[in-house]
């Protein structure tokens, strides 16, 4: 699937200012329209510094894929097809994928990399493939697959290294206006 670097420029740091328990953040968001299903991916710093930022191409499904993946379909486009792809072009691995799709928690199982989701508005937690994880790190709850269970302190451990000052729910705001922005200026058109 092509898409579309943008990379910011990248500070020059000394050894001083580098910390070894710094980490790579990736926040994924999944977007609908009339085109079909696109991604926006952001790599940042613990301090939520943008490092990278990727986006997909729009993916239509058509009626046969739809009647074939059935229930499947959409952790299909989100963790795999796109998810996958975006994560998997950038120039660093992330420590830790932070989403905002639940069906994109799949994520953990296809990259190996440790994977929550910030709570979309009006999910039910009823459902027993989620599991809550309050971190004072994030103004919404997290959850987590509870296939991945045994995560939870990994994740724990992850977030306590984020910066304090980072709310793991704002840099989707900024990914979708940065989506935007490229679509409308026809980014999307060109192959990486």
């Amino acid at each position: 699937m092509p898409d579309t670097p943008t990379n910011p420029p990248t500070p020059v740091a000394s050894h001083a200012t580098q910390q070894p328990s710094a980490l790579t953040l990736g926040f994924l968001t999944l977007l609908t329209d009339n085109s079909g299903v696109l991604g926006g991916y952001l790599l940042t710093n613990s301090w939520g510094r943008p490092l990278e930022f990727r986006l997909s191409t729009a993916v239509q499904p058509n009626r046969v894929q739809q009647i074939l993946y059935g229930p499947t379909l959409t952790e299909y486009l989100h963790a795999e097809l796109i998810g996958k792809t975006l994560i998997e072009k950038t120039s660093a691995p992330p420590a830790l994928i932070v989403t905002d799709s639940v069906a994109a928690l799949a994520l953990r199982n296809k990259l190996n990399v440790p994977t929550v989701a910030v709570r979309p508005e009006g999910l039910e937690l009823s459902a027993a493939d989620v599991l809550p994880l309050p971190h004072p790190r994030c103004s919404t709850l997290l959850l987590y697959a509870a296939r991945d269970a045994a995560d939870r302190t990994l994740l724990e451990g992850l977030l306590d290294r984020v910066d304090p000052a980072v709310d793991l729910a704002e840099p989707f705001s900024r990914i979708r206006e940065a989506v935007n922005e490229a679509r409308r200026m026809g980014v999307t058109n060109r192959a990486a």
